[in-house]
């Protein structure tokens, strides 16, 4: 991702590395939305590493609304550990888990939100099930504890991404999540993809476990959006939808729906011909239009799944579709 547009706040040489041989992980806070006391959030989880014997960093990615908290500013200077990245306009979310991603030096990352949904303890489990193999965990607030209506909306978003995907995630708008280095860089995020990621991840051949992490009680709050939000996820979903079923074969996406309209037009017109036969005038009928407009559009949308499968069979040599996770 191109530096343009970033500032980086004063810190500590991004380039220092840890001791030869010493873990890493980098947690990753993209600042977008909304933010708690960002330093209790920092503190609150780094007192949870503390415990553990791998080195940590925290990156905090603040989009160009948000201003560091001079607490923070502070501790940025006086730790290595602590880096600050700001945009100079508003990227959204997924541009700062991007930057966040190619600035961050650890061989494991954990995204966090800028305010607290899981309590600091669920990164231990987290943990945990990446020894066991894991090559994405998911946090998956349980007991939920916000309201019935939040869980009816994350009800109905997981049921329609469920009919997309291999595998049924009960949590994905949660922002905790832990994934390997190789995970991270493979992932296609643009756009507001960043509501999917373990579907991508999952999508690609990685490995994801969703594991059950205690909700904050700062995370109930009920939540309701204004209908924009709503029209933008159900697009996000259409697109990820394409994404997922379509992308190294549009022709069957495309073809599909040109066909249904090729054929419409052509019953149309044969009905309108036979009309004809039989001494109707059709000159002045809509459906005569309608029926030109049905043919047209068809051809047209079949064209373009032409063209697509052209750009995909030409960019094949250059990309891998499947990965190889066991050798001989």
């Amino acid at each position: 991702m191109s530096a343009q547009g970033m500032l980086m706040e004063p810190s500590s040489d991004a380039s220092t590395k840890t001791a030869a041989g010493t873990k890493l992980i980098s947690v990753v806070v993209p600042v977008v939305e909304r933010a708690d006391d960002l330093m209790a959030v920092y503190q609150a989880f780094a007192a949870e590493l503390d415990t553990r014997p791998e080195d940590y960093e925290f990156l905090f990615i603040f989009d160009g609304r948000f201003t560091p908290p001079p607490q923070l500013v502070e501790v940025a200077r006086k730790k290595d550990s602590v880096r600050l990245l700001r945009f100079a306009r508003a990227f959204g979310e997924t541009a700062a888990l991007r930057l966040g991603i190619e600035k961050s030096r650890g061989d494991t990352i954990i995204t966090l939100p800028a305010y607290f949904q899981v309590q600091p303890e669920g990164i231990r489990l987290l943990l945990e099930a990446a020894g066991r193999g894991a090559d994405m965990v998911v946090a998956s607030r349980s007991p939920r504890l916000d309201s019935w209506l939040n869980r009816l909306q994350s009800q109905a978003f997981h049921s329609i991404v469920a009919s997309l995907s291999d595998q049924r995630f009960h949590d994905m708008a949660c922002g905790v999540r832990l994934m390997r280095r190789p995970v991270a860089e493979a992932l296609p995020l643009y756009g507001d993809l960043h509501r999917f990621i373990p579907a991508l991840a999952l999508r690609e051949g990685f490995r994801v476990e969703e594991v059950s992490v205690p909700q904050h009680p700062g995370d109930a709050r009920t939540r309701v959006y204004g209908p924009g939000v709503y029209l933008r996820r159900l697009l996000d979903i259409a697109a990820f939808f394409f994404l997922a079923k379509f992308t190294e074969k549009p022709l069957r996406f495309f073809g599909l729906v040109g066909s249904v309209f090729l054929g419409v037009g052509v019953i149309m017109s044969v009905v309108l011909v036979v009309q004809r036969i039989e001494g109707q005038g059709i000159a002045n009928r809509p459906a005569l239009l309608l029926a030109v407009l049905f043919l047209a559009l068809g051809v047209q949308l079949m064209g373009l799944g032409l063209v697509g499968e052209i750009i995909v069979h030409l960019r094949a040599p250059h990309r891998r579709a499947y990965r190889v996770r066991e050798r001989a």
